[in-house]
């Protein structure tokens, strides 16, 4: 009887033992397994940190890449009317209200380019440094170009730095701009993310403060080409290409 008990004992030690080994064993697989996976996320973690901006720039890329056309086609035409006074607007430049455009001006007039964002909108960020690189012929042309968005000044600022953006963009105030120009956008409320937004196009404004040309597409995801608004702009002022 007592061997049988030593043997009971003993056989109950290795059995423990050997569960123990192997309960060690799993634990430490499982704690590799746990280090991988966390050093596998962390991983991807730094290559979508490295590779936002490539990545977001490329989906951009997709999205726009039919946006620009020849010639405003459509209908759709808001905005002051052609032969009226611009009645001005209000807005945040460098830090001080405008409410004019004279000293944007070209020695034949001047475009307002009304965009809907420089910080969310990637049609309104490629026209805009479309607009940039044709700036030179526009400025050759006698044509002054000035922007205006809804966004705050410090996020147009980091587009402009960004790009490099020479065009002069104002910040509109509570809408105000938009709403005196006709072109607020009211499919969005106050309290919306986006209350504030034009309809996005350009007006073409001569010497004397009158409007005399308009482009404005219905969809907001197209623009006439930098080229193509160039060539119009001419026209309206009564100038030939």
């Amino acid at each position: 009887m007592h061997h049988n008990w030593q043997y009971f004992v003993l056989h109950c030690s290795l059995r423990y033992l050997a569960t123990s080994t192997l309960l060690a064993t799993e634990n430490k697989t499982v704690k590799k397994i746990i280090v991988i996976i966390i050093v596998l996320l962390l991983l991807a973690a730094a290559l979508a940190f490295v590779l936002r901006e490539p990545l977001k720039q490329a989906a951009y890329d997709r999205l726009t890449a039919d946006m620009f056309v020849s010639a405003d086609t459509d209908a759709f035409d808001p905005g002051p009317a052609i032969g009226s006074s611009f009645p001005g607007l209000r807005a945040i430049y460098q830090g001080r209200e405008v409410n004019l455009l004279g000293e944007f001006a070209g020695s034949r007039g001047t475009v307002l380019i009304a965009s809907r964002s420089l910080d969310w909108c990637p049609y309104c960020m490629k026209q805009m440094i479309e607009l940039q690189q044709y700036k030179q012929a526009y400025d050759d042309a006698g044509i002054g170009m000035v922007a205006i968005t809804y966004d705050a000044p410090q996020l147009q600022q980091a587009f402009i730095d960004k790009f490099s953006i020479g065009i002069p963009v104002l910040s509109d105030i509570d809408a105000l701009s938009f709403k005196t120009l006709g072109i607020l956008n009211t499919q969005y409320q106050a309290g919306d993310r986006q209350y504030g937004i034009p309809y996005p196009g350009m007006i073409v404004i001569n010497r004397q403060g009158i409007v005399v040309g308009k482009l404005f597409l219905e969809a907001y995801s197209s623009r006439v080409s930098a080229t193509a608004a160039l060539e119009y702009t001419l026209q309206a002022l009564g100038e030939e290409t």
